[in-house]
C-alpha cells in the first residue's frame, strides 16, 4: 500500500519469507534499574494529598476510572496500615478547566505486603482511591482535580480525552503497546518515544514493575534465584510499585492516558497466608464488574469501534474455567458490526522463536486458540519475551490467512537480559519444560519440523524478529485496515523499525455470528 509516498506493507502480500534483524550489540543498552534513591522516583506532594495518578477506562466510552494514592508507605518491622475511611475519595471534574462542576466519589483501601518470617521488613501502603466517572460525553476532554476537599488536599488539574463511541469510522486514532518496561535507564527512553507518538490509550502487557527482583531492603539483582539463594519465601520490595507510579506522573502518562494492564509472572509476590497479586489487584482500577468478569485477572473493553479482550494466563483457563466460560459469553455477545475489530492481549506469547520461554505456555494455547480463531480475533499482543517479534497470520501452528497476526512487544526495557538466542539456531532448542505450562509442549506432528521440538530454520509462522528495546503503536484506519508500527529507542523518534498494515477479510473469514444470551440462565462467576 502506498502511504504518503512510502509503500507499506500489508498481511494480504503475506505470508511473507521470515527475517530476523541481525543483532547489534552496541544498541541492546544497559538495562539498569533507576537506583531507589533517583529524584524523580520521590513523592513530591504534602501530607495527603494524591500522587500515582492513574486513568483506566471502563467498558463503555462514557466511563473511565480514576485511581491514587495518599500518604507515604511504611516497610519495617512493624507497620501500622491507615484506616482507609479516614481520607475520603473525591473527584471533581468537567469539560472547562475553570469550571469543575461535577462531582464522583466511589472507595478506598488498603493493602499490605506481609512476611511469616523474621527479619523480612513488612510493607503497607497508605490508601489507594478508585473513583469511576459515568456518564461521560464521547470523544470529549475533560479536565479533573482528585483527592479529599474537606482536608484539603487536592491535586493539581489534569485533563483526559474520552473513547470515541462504537459508530462508524469511530476508532481512537493511536494506541500504544508496551511489555516489560521496569524502571530502567532504557525504559525511561522507551517512554519518552512512547509520549512523543501522542497516543489516546496504552495497553502494557506488564511485567511493569521488577519487585520481584528485591528483597524486602531494597537490594536488588539481575536474576533473584542467583543472587538470593538462602531467601524462606520470594521476597519483593513493594517501594518499587511507589517509585513506577511516581515515574509516570511526571512524565506525565497515566494520570492523562488511559492505561490498560494485564498481570504478568514478575506479579504475584506470594506472602504471608499464600496470597498472590494482591499488589497488582489493588493498585489499578479494572472494568471487570463492567464487563461481567469480576475478576482483576481477566476482562474486556471497548475503544470506539474495537473490542478488546484482555485474557489472564496466571488463573485458570481451562474449557471448563470461569474465565473460558466468561470469554465464550463474551465473545458471543460481540457484534462485528459495531466492533468489527477484535484484538486481544496477554502476557507470554503462544507464538515466539525464542530460547527464552519457548512454547511456555502451549496447554492456554491448546485450550483457547480453536475458540479465539472461531470468532476471528484479528491481532493478539503479548510481552514476556524480551524481544520484539510479529508473526505471519497463523492458526495451530500453520499458516492460515484467517489466523490472528501475533505481536510480541516485551522490549519495554526491564533490566533482565535481552532474549537474542532463537530455538531454531543449531544446539538451541530447549528441552521441553513443566516450567509455566509448558508441559503441553511436545514434538511437532506435522510440517517442517516434524517429530522435532523446535524448527532447524526461522519458522514460516515468524514474519521479523529483532533484539532491541521500543514499543508499538496501533491505529485503526477503517473496519477493514489498521496500521501496525514498531518503534526501536535507537532509532528517531518518527522512524519505524517494523511496519505493516493489518487487513482484515470478513467476506473471507468467516466468524461465529453475535448471541443473545438469556441472562437469566446464567450464573454469576466467582471472583478470581
Amino acid at each position: 500500500m502506498l502511504v504518503d509516498g512510502k509503500s507499506i506493507p500489508t498481511t494480504l502480500e503475506g505470508p511473507f519469507k521470515p527475517v530476523t534483524v541481525p543483532l547489534d550489540i552496541s544498541f541492546c543498552g544497559n538495562a539498569v534499574d533507576l537506583s531507589n534513591d533517583d529524584p524523580r522516583l520521590q513523592k513530591t506532594v504534602p501530607g495527603f494529598h494524591p500522587e500515582q495518578i492513574a486513568l483506566a477506562l471502563s467498558s463503555t466510552y462514557d466511563s473511565v476510572w480514576i485511581s491514587w494514592s495518599t500518604r507515604e508507605f511504611q516497610i519495617g518491622d512493624n507497620v501500622k496500615p491507615l484506616d482507609p475511611k479516614s481520607v475520603a475519595s473525591f473527584v471533581k471534574y468537567g469539560e472547562k478547566k475553570s469550571s469543575l462542576h461535577k462531582t464522583a466519589t466511589e472507595y478506598s483501601l488498603i493493602y499490605n505486603q506481609l512476611y511469616p518470617f523474621q527479619g523480612l521488613q513488612n510493607y503497607t501502603l497508605g490508601i489507594i482511591h478508585h473513583v469511576r466517572l459515568i456518564g461521560l460525553k464521547q470523544n470529549t476532554r475533560y479536565y479533573y482535580r482528585c483527592g479529599d476537599p474537606s482536608i484539603p488536599a487536592m491535586s493539581e488539574i489534569y485533563h483526559f480525552k474520552t473513547m470515541p463511541v462504537s459508530g462508524p469510522r469511530s476508532y481512537p486514532k493511536r494506541i500504544a503497546i508496551l511489555g516489560d518496561p521496569g524502571l530502567t535507564y532504557n525504559m525511561t527512553s522507551t517512554i519518552s518515544h512512547l509520549r512523543s507518538n501522542k497516543p489516546d490509550l496504552v495497553l502494557i502487557v506488564r511485567d511493569m514493575t521488577y519487585a520481584d527482583l528485591y528483597v524486602t531492603n531494597g537490594t536488588g539483582a539481575d536474576c533473584y534465584p542467583c543472587s538470593f539463594l538462602d531467601t524462606p519465601i520470594h521476597e519483593s520490595y513493594q517501594p518499587r510499585w511507589d517509585y513506577w507510579g511516581r515515574f509516570m506522573r511526571l512524565q506525565p502518562l497515566m494520570s492523562e492516558i488511559p492505561t490498560m494492564v494485564i498481570e504478568g509472572n514478575h506479579e504475584p509476590e506470594e506472602q504471608a497466608e499464600d496470597r498472590i497479586f494482591v499488589a497488582y489487584s489493588a493498585r489499578f482500577a479494572f472494568p471487570s464488574e463492567e464487563s461481567k468478569s469480576f475478576s482483576t485477572f481477566y476482562y474486556s473493553f471497548n475503544a470506539g469501534r474495537i473490542h478488546f479482550l484482555m485474557l489472564g494466563p496466571y488463573t485458570v483457563y481451562n474449557k471448563s474455567s470461569d474465565q473460558y466460560k466468561w470469554l465464550e459469553q463474551d465473545l458471543a455477545k460481540v457484534d462485528r458490526k459495531v466492533t468489527p475489530w477484535l484484538v486481544a492481549a496477554w502476557h507470554p506469547p503462544w507464538y515466539s522463536t525464542y530460547v527464552v520461554h519457548y512454547r511456555e505456555f502451549e496447554c492456554m494455547r491448546v485450550e483457547m486458540e480453536e475458540l479465539l480463531y472461531s470468532y476471528g480475533v484479528d491481532v493478539i499482543f503479548a510481552g514476556h519475551v524480551h524481544a520484539y517479534e510479529r508473526s505471519n497470520r497463523v492458526y495451530n501452528y500453520t499458516l492460515d490467512p484467517c489466523g490472528p497476526v501475533h505481536i510480541t512487544v516485551g522490549d519495554g526495557g526491564n533490566r533482565e537480559d535481552m532474549a537474542i538466542s532463537h530455538a531454531d539456531e543449531p544446539g538451541k532448542c530447549p528441552k521441553p519444560t513443566k516450567y509455566g505450562d509448558g508441559s503441553c509442549a511436545f514434538n511437532f506432528t506435522s510440517g517442517p519440523a516434524a517429530g522435532k521440538f523446535c524448527w532447524d530454520r526461522q519458522p514460516d509462522y515468524s514474519a521479523y524478529r529483532d533484539s532491541i528495546f521500543g514499543h508499538g503503536i496501533f491505529e485503526v484506519k477503517n473496519e477493514t485496515h489498521a496500521l501496525w508500527t514498531w518503534h526501536r529507542n535507537q532509532d528517531m523518534y518518527n522512524a519505524a523499525g517494523d511496519q505493516i498494515y493489518i487487513v482484515r477479510q470478513p467476506d473471507k473469514c468467516s466468524t461465529k455470528p453475535k448471541v443473545i444470551i438469556n441472562h437469566n440462565l446464567c450464573t454469576n462467576l466467582n471472583i478470581i
